[in-house]
């Protein structure tokens, strides 16, 4: 089952336009998302086929089954908040059924939590482009050798640089293990083909032992990072993925205003930050953000990295004072909410 097959048989109860538009915060460069929920058919929703989310390859047309709605509903999710309270001028249809879905039924203080939570991701999500942006990785990705270090001098150096001061070949060179030290070799060296070196074919993941002959006497002790090695190949994948998937206006955006973070990510901690103030204030979720030229101008690099995490700890513990005085429930109370979504399917099938 696709978008198309759910359009053309009826079964969207809810579809609205989402994301920058429904905030008030899209320019003319914003995309146009689309949010929505639907009805499996009987057939589908009773037999074993059932299907919790139907979406596009991008992610930017996103159709929720409705018990998967009511579901994160009921655990205060924010996207799934913000489309229940879409403006009206961003809905583009809605069923009759879902006039019965009231929304005080829903909010509760686990709101502290969820918008809290979502916006420190924001926060680390800006983080991980600053440290992309500052930090970036050479295309040829290093390997094994590169993390390998001998005792030399009373220290340490690279065991690539080791051998160049001895004037050795690496393939003139085995290693074996020491007892109850782990990752940690004795060192030998042979220039009668004894040994074919630390490491052995094109991508090694690991650094390789070699036999040694009784009475060859060890010449130094190897120390091989793996912690270290394992991270950096993490990091080499997740940086390069990260430059092949990147949109690149806005991380051009991002160069421009030479702050080194992700200045958008940075605007959605300050919107769902202050969107989770005025939930634990008034139990009403704004999804139109009434501070548009604030929140542009965090996403046009006005600010500092410093100023916004200053700024954002200020909000963060007027969040939670907010919800400790609010007299919202600590949660919801979900036989009411079991109900409400066994009426509204039958309602939906009856029809």
């Amino acid at each position: 089952m696709n978008i198309d097959e759910i359009k053309e048989r009826g079964l969207v109860v809810l579809e609205c336009i989402s994301g920058s538009r429904a905030y008030g915060l899209d320019t003319p460069e914003s995309d146009t998302d689309i949010k929505g929920v639907y009805v499996l058919p009987k057939d589908e929703f009773y037999g074993l086929n059932y299907i919790p989310q139907i979406n596009n390859s991008t992610n930017d047309i996103v159709y929720y089954e409705l018990r998967r709605f009511i579901e994160l509903l009921s655990v205060n999710n924010p996207n799934i908040l913000e489309l229940l309270n879409t403006p009206e001028e961003c809905v583009i249809y809605r069923h009759p059924i879902m006039e019965d879905i009231d929304m005080s039924m829903f909010l509760s203080k686990l709101c502290c939590n969820t918008f809290g939570k979502f916006a420190m991701s924001q926060i680390k999500k800006a983080q991980g482009l600053k440290k992309k942006i500052v930090n970036p990785m050479d295309r040829e990705c290093k390997s094994v050798i590169d993390f390998c270090y001998v005792n030399y001098n009373n220290g340490s150096v690279l065991f690539n640089k080791f051998i160049e001061i001895k004037g050795w070949r690496a393939e003139d060179c085995g290693i074996a293990n020491i007892n109850n030290m782990h990752n940690t070799y004795a060192l030998f060296h042979s220039k009668n083909n004894l040994y074919r070196g630390i490491v052995q074919g094109n991508s090694p993941c690991d650094v390789s032992l070699s036999s040694i002959p009784k009475g060859e006497d060890q010449v130094a002790v190897l120390y091989f990072n793996k912690n270290g090695y394992s991270t950096y190949c993490k990091e080499y994948r997740e940086y390069w993925d990260w430059i092949e998937k990147r949109n690149e206006s806005r991380y051009q955006n991002n160069v421009s205003h030479g702050k080194n973070y992700d200045s958008k990510n940075m605007m959605h901690t300050f919107r769902l930050l202050d969107m989770a103030i005025e939930i634990g204030d008034s139990g009403i979720v704004n999804v139109g953000r009434p501070n548009r030229d604030f929140l542009l101008d965090i996403k046009a690099g006005k600010f500092s990295y410093s100023e916004l995490i200053e700024m954002a700890d200020e909000r963060q513990i007027k969040m939670e004072e907010s919800f400790k005085n609010s007299s919202l429930p600590d949660k919801p109370d979900m036989d009411k909410i079991n109900k409400l979504l066994v009426k509204l399917r039958d309602s939906f099938y009856r029809e």
